[in-house]
C-alpha cells in the first residue's frame, strides 16, 4: 500500500509534463442534414503541443512547466466552455432550422 503512494506522486508529475505543453481550443465543424436538408455546426475541442521545452535547464525548466500547466489547464477550461455553451447553441438553431423547413 505504501508503494501506492510513492508511485502517484511520479504519475502526477509525469501527467503535468505530458499536459503542461498543450494548449486548448474550440473548433466547429459543419455537415449537411438530409432529413431537414440544412448545414448543422458542431463544435469539437482540439489540441496542440507547444514546443516550448527545448533547451531549459534545472529551476527555468520547473517554472516554465509550472507557468505552462496554468495555461494548459486554463485554455481547457475556457475553450471546453465555450465548445459546450457553441454545441448547444447550434443544437438549438438546428432545431429551429429543422422545424422551419418541415412547415
Amino acid at each position: 500500500m505504501a508503494s501506492r503512494f510513492r508511485i502517484l506522486p511520479k504519475a502526477r508529475i509525469l501527467a503535468v509534463v505530458v499536459l503542461a505543453g498543450c494548449v486548448f481550443y474550440p473548433h466547429t465543424t459543419m455537415e449537411y442534414n438530409p432529413a431537414c436538408d440544412t448545414i448543422q455546426r458542431h463544435m469539437k475541442l482540439n489540441s496542440t503541443q507547444v514546443e516550448a521545452f527545448l533547451g531549459c535547464s534545472d529551476r527555468a525548466c520547473a517554472e516554465l512547466l509550472v507557468v505552462a500547466g496554468v495555461v494548459s489547464a486554463a485554455s481547457f477550461v475556457v475553450s471546453g466552455s465555450i465548445a459546450v455553451i457553441g454545441d448547444i447553441v447550434y443544437w438549438l438553431e438546428a432545431r429551429v432550422q429543422c422545424r422551419k423547413t418541415g412547415e
